[in-house]
């Protein structure tokens, strides 16, 4: 199956899918937290709290390896981030945030093919990653896939719905193909 297809398959099958058992449970009243009205704490703050919980392990190792990939790709020595990604993914490939990191990378590289097939590792593991949503509408917007994009736009809002520039990109991907795909 194409690797862009499967993604889109991801996409429409989220809501009924559960993230992987490993990640933390504090996840779930995060994300519960970003769709209260009112909002319990900033928005800015339960985002940053998201990602702490992704980008954290409890294996020393693997906190060690991911503070180094960040900080190659922090320094644009993508090389050297994704050799330590590749590392990462292998010895603990339940992570979902390895794999998203590892996507991040590719994207930067150009390397798009390679960066969607981890999107899709990603969001077999957390459906709810609207980074790695966000990522893959990026791809397809380079692709010129503006309907790939609109529906990955669309399910990173569902799940995450204070991203204000992802609701500006939906209003005009909207304007321009004539409404919601997804």
């Amino acid at each position: 199956m194409d690797l862009y297809r499967q993604v889109i398959d991801l996409i429409v099958t989220a809501p009924d899918r559960k993230p992987a058992g490993g990640l933390p449970r504090l996840l779930d009243a995060l994300f519960a937290d970003l769709a209260a009205d009112p909002l319990p704490r900033p928005v800015d703050d339960t985002e940053s709290m998201i990602w702490s919980a992704w980008t954290s392990h409890p294996h020393p190792d693997a906190a060690d390896a991911m503070a180094r990939a960040l900080r190659m790709m922090q320094a644009h020595s993508f090389e050297v981030a994704e050799r330590e990604l590749d590392r990462l993914i292998a010895a603990f490939p339940l992570w979902a945030e390895a794999w998203n990191k590892r996507a991040t990378v590719l994207f930067l590289m150009d390397r798009d093919e390679d960066s969607v097939a981890d999107i899709i590792q990603t969001l077999k593991l957390e459906p709810r990653h609207f980074g790695a949503l966000s990522g893959y509408a990026q791809i397809c917007l380079r692709r010129g896939d503006e309907a790939g994009a609109l529906v990955a736009f669309e399910e990173a809002l569902r799940i995450h719905p204070h991203l204000d520039n992802i609701r500006d990109a939906v209003v005009s991907l909207n304007k321009r193909l004539g409404g919601t795909l997804n």
